[in-house]
């Protein structure tokens, strides 16, 4: 059976699988990332994973995969083929699309981690038919992924949808990246384990425990969603202003929350829009598949330009 390798880096563990012509996930394997033994043990980790991979789909599909597709945190120049920087892996300038090809011998297609599960959600996945849509991960931090057309941008420098860095509270709390105010530190799963913590005096409380008692009707924890929530529609409604997306996709962490996230936010969506037309907004389908899906398909679109343009030529 003709199949390629799927492999999804995070950033202690690595999900992979083998994944056939209509994205199907034939085989699948989880191994440890192994950050903590430094970024060459790291990248000989996936190496090693995916020479396995391609070993287990010879030995019981007959033939090796025909390709891979690898998704990495952090920054990724897609078109060279190089993990730039990924901050929790330690790693700079990692040539990763080449060092797999030579590896394992097929043609190889890198994408960044959020993007890739993006274009899962939106092709197979919670934006299945949508011509246009903007997925959002709400985790540790924030990003996104626009998708136009089955495909995901990744911008003329590779941080197309970065919507964690839109600043919605001018002079507010600094970021990591340099700035003040941005919408990943009060909307991110992060953010609000962080405010709940402080807000309920239990250091060890996070999102999911501010979620419940926002459920229960805790007016402290109702507080710190709602600021939550608004900074989180403040820069959605920037973001549908200037992509004007048809379907909304809203994972990560925070969305586990459910009705108790997407209700408020569709409300507060609602109350700011003049002109623009209100998306639909849904959450995400695929859990934590979305990265594997997404560089299965990564390969199969490289297959399908590579016979492309054997036949033009």
């Amino acid at each position: 059976m003709r199949h390629v390798i799927a492999l999804d880096v995070g950033g202690t563990g690595m999900k992979a699988a083998l994944a056939g012509p209509e994205g199907e996930l034939l085989y699948q394997a989880r191994r440890p990332t192994g950050r903590e033994q430094g970024p060459d043990a790291v990248v000989a980790g996936i190496l090693g994973f995916a020479a396995e991979l391609r070993a287990y789909g010879a030995e019981h599909f007959g033939t090796p995969a025909s390709a891979a597709g690898v998704a990495v945190p952090g920054i990724v120049d897609e078109a060279r083929g190089i993990a730039a920087y990924a901050a929790n892996l330690g790693w700079h300038d990692v040539p990763l699309r080449d060092l797999l090809a030579e590896r394992l011998g097929v043609p190889v297609a890198l994408g960044h981690d959020v993007r890739t599960g993006g274009l899962a959600e939106g092709r197979v996945g919670a934006g299945r038919g949508a011509d246009r849509f903007l997925f959002v991960a709400l985790g540790t931090g924030i990003a996104g992924a626009i998708g136009v057309d089955g495909r995901v941008e990744a911008g003329a420098h590779g941080f197309a949808g970065e919507i964690g860095h839109i600043v919605v509270r001018p002079g507010g709390s600094p970021c990591p990246c340099g700035q003040r105010g941005c919408l990943e530190r009060f909307a991110s799963a992060a953010a609000v384990s962080e405010a709940w913590a402080t807000a309920s005096g239990d250091p060890g409380a996070d999102a999911t425990d501010c979620a419940k008692a926002v459920d229960s009707g805790d007016p402290k924890a109702q507080a710190v969603w709602q600021a939550a929530v608004d900074a989180l529609a403040d820069g959605l409604v920037t973001a549908l202003t200037l992509l004007d997306p048809r379907t909304l996709i809203i994972g990560g962490g925070l969305a586990e929350a459910g009705e108790t996230l997407f209700t408020p936010l569709r409300e507060a969506i609602r109350h700011r829009i003049t002109f623009q037309k209100q998306p639909s907004l849904v959450p995400a389908a695929l859990g934590d598949s979305a990265g594997c899906l997404g560089a299965g398909l990564l390969a199969w679109d490289l297959l399908a330009s590579t016979d492309r343009s054997e036949v033009t030529t």
